[in-house]
């Protein structure tokens, strides 16, 4: 068993590392904007899930193919590029047809749904090779040297759950708000704003070399 003052030490790290700004961040911002609490949980959900499957892939030895392998790492890091791209044209393109209403009058389109949401989040936390850097880095501080699977798993967990723990709280500030962005014309400066953040970290991603 992972001793407690270690996973909380753990924790902490992880839910720091996911407060940092990136895409993760920026997509449950605009799921909870465009579809409200339930859609930004789903978001956070599914890059919950994008962090289990990483970990668990750093203690199958997968992750560390990948980032050894430049070819892989590039591939993969661009495939992430692309869609971060791909998600802030969408946001462009629903800004230039319009549309938008103030909420108490009725939306014109209906709200981003929760599953759309959450493949979103999927797919951007599995298309960031990054996180496999980060965490490949960071789980063998925080493992005895004869660190057992089932330690391995403690710490999955308690990464999955902290990355719940800070996108499901920020879900839910951001979606108590939407009423506040209620205009439309506001909401329509918002998808203009996120979906250049969206394309400038895709265009980002694309140019790091590691």
């Amino acid at each position: 068993m992972i001793p407690g003052s270690t996973a909380a030490s753990f924790l902490l790290v992880v839910v720091l590392g996911a407060i940092s700004p990136g895409p993760d961040f920026v997509v449950v911002t605009r799921s909870s904007l465009t579809g409200g609490r339930r859609a930004g949980i789903a978001a956070g959900a599914g890059i919950a899930l994008g962090v289990f499957i990483w970990v668990a892939a750093i203690a199958l030895g997968v992750a560390a193919v990948l980032t050894a392998s430049a070819i892989a790492f590039t591939v993969v890091k661009l495939a992430g590029a692309a869609y971060l791209v791909f998600l802030g044209i969408k946001a462009w393109l629903a800004v230039r047809r319009g549309g938008y209403r103030d909420l108490g009058a009725g939306e014109h389109k209906p709200p981003l749904a929760a599953g759309a949401a959450f493949r979103q989040g999927l797919f951007t936390n599995l298309l960031n090779p990054k996180v496999a850097v980060y965490y490949l880095a960071l789980l063998p501080q925080f493992l005895p040297a004869d660190g057992a699977a089932l330690q391995t798993l403690e710490l999955t967990a308690i990464a999955t759950a902290g990355t719940v723990l800070w996108f499901g709280t920020l879900a839910l500030v951001v979606g108590a708000l939407r009423r506040f962005f209620g205009d439309g014309r506001v909401r329509r400066g918002l998808d203009a704003v996120l979906g250049s953040v969206l394309v400038a970290l895709g265009l980002k991603v694309a140019a790091e070399t590691a």
